[in-house]
C-alpha cells in the first residue's frame, strides 16, 4: 500500500512531495472532482489542483459520475497517482459504488498505485463511512443502501480535527465511535501516511 490521507491537500502539499521522494514532479494524477458534485463551495478543489500543479504534476481529471467504466479503468491504469477529491463522502461512495470505479480504484492501490485522498476521499478507503453522518449529509445519496465502503485500510480516518466549521461535529463523532471504531482523527495541517502496514501522522511545517 502508498496511501497518503489528508483534510486539505493544499495545506500539506509539502508534506506529499516528501513523501514521494520529490518523484512526483512530471508524473501524471487521476483527479476525481465528484465529491464536490454535491456541495455548494469547491474551494478546496481548486486550492488542491494549484497545489498539485506547483508540486509538478500534470492532472488528467476524471468525473466518475458521468465517464464509462472503460474510461475510468483506462485513466487509472494510465496515470502514475490517484488523487480522490473532498466534498460530501455519501454522494461520493454512492457513485463510485455505481459506477464500479470503487473496485478499480482498490484493484491500482492494492498493486502499488499511490493514493491521494482528501476529506471524503480519504474516508472512502475505511471498512465503512456510516460513522461520518453527523459531518455529511447522507441525504445526498439517496440510491447508497449499504454504508460499506472499500476498506482498503482497516482504521477510520476523521478529517478536520479541531477546524471550523467541522471541529464540533468531529468531536460529536469521537464521543459516539471512539469506544468503538478505531478512528485516527487529523487535522487540515496534518496527513497520515501508510506505507505497506506502516501508518504515520505528519504534521506540515507551515505557518497556521
Amino acid at each position: 500500500m502508498n496511501i497518503f490521507l489528508t483534510a486539505s491537500f493544499a495545506d500539506v502539499a509539502d508534506l506529499f512531495v516528501a513523501f514521494t521522494q520529490g518523484e512526483c514532479s512530471g508524473k501524471r494524477v487521476t483527479l476525481i472532482p465528484t465529491a464536490c458534485l454535491a456541495e455548494e463551495v469547491n474551494a478546496y478543489l481548486i486550492a488542491a489542483k494549484d497545489a498539485l500543479v506547483e508540486a509538478g504534476l500534470v492532472i488528467d481529471e476524471l468525473e466518475v459520475s458521468t465517464a464509462s467504466r472503460q474510461a475510468i479503468a483506462g485513466k487509472l491504469e494510465r496515470n502514475d497517482y490517484i488523487y480522490v477529491a473532498g466534498g460530501n463522502t455519501f454522494f461520493l461512495l454512492q457513485e463510485l459504488k455505481r459506477t464500479g470505479a470503487d473496485n478499480l480504484i482498490a484493484e491500482q492501490v492494492r498493486v502499488g498505485k499511490c493514493y491521494i485522498g482528501e476529506s471524503a476521499g480519504s474516508a472512502v478507503l475505511a471498512p465503512s463511512i456510516e460513522y461520518l453522518q453527523r459531518l455529511d449529509d447522507p441525504s445526498a445519496a439517496p440510491d447508497l443502501d449499504d454504508y460499506t465502503s472499500l476498506a482498503l485500510i482497516d482504521f477510520y480516518p476523521l478529517p478536520h480535527y479541531r477546524n471550523a466549521p467541522f471541529d464540533e461535529a468531529v468531536e460529536q463523532v469521537l464521543i459516539e465511535y471512539g469506544g468503538s471504531l478505531d478512528l485516527r482523527p487529523f487535522s487540515n495541517h496534518q496527513a497520515l501516511a501508510i506505507v505497506g502496514n506502516s501508518v504515520d501522522i505528519l504534521t506540515s511545517a507551515k505557518p497556521l
